[in-house]
């Protein structure tokens, strides 16, 4: 068996000191590792990598982040230069539980709240 290290996810930017800020501020990443052309940025145990020489086109990541409110998150989102096109909304007479957003790069990502509390 292939023993593993870490598990990254990369993502691409075209300003990656702009994205890392993003990721820093709102998620409170903490950057490991950092050259011309890769910030690794530490997030709740994961890593996110982020590539430069990205286009700056809208692309679906997968990333989830589990945050205690999906509307304050979603304001965070915005307050960075991010975007959330729609506002989360409540579900079967619970609180808003996901917000679709995307990052001052044009990756999508997905805010959730932890529905089991």
């Amino acid at each position: 068996m292939l023993t593993v290290e870490k598990i990254k996810y990369t993502i691409w930017a075209a300003d990656s000191n702009r994205a890392a800020t993003f990721y820093q501020d709102v998620f409170g990443g903490e950057i490991i590792k950092q050259n011309p052309h890769i910030t690794d940025i530490e997030i709740a145990g994961g890593i996110i990598s982020i590539h430069s020489g990205g286009e700056g086109k809208k692309t679906w990541t997968g990333i989830t982040l589990q945050v205690p409110d999906v509307i304050e998150g979603a304001a965070e989102v915005r307050a960075a230069g991010g975007q959330c096109p729609r506002e989360p909304e409540p579900e079967d007479g619970e609180p808003p539980h996901l917000a679709m957003c995307i990052d001052t790069e044009g990756n999508e990502i997905m805010l959730t709240r932890d529905r089991s509390k």
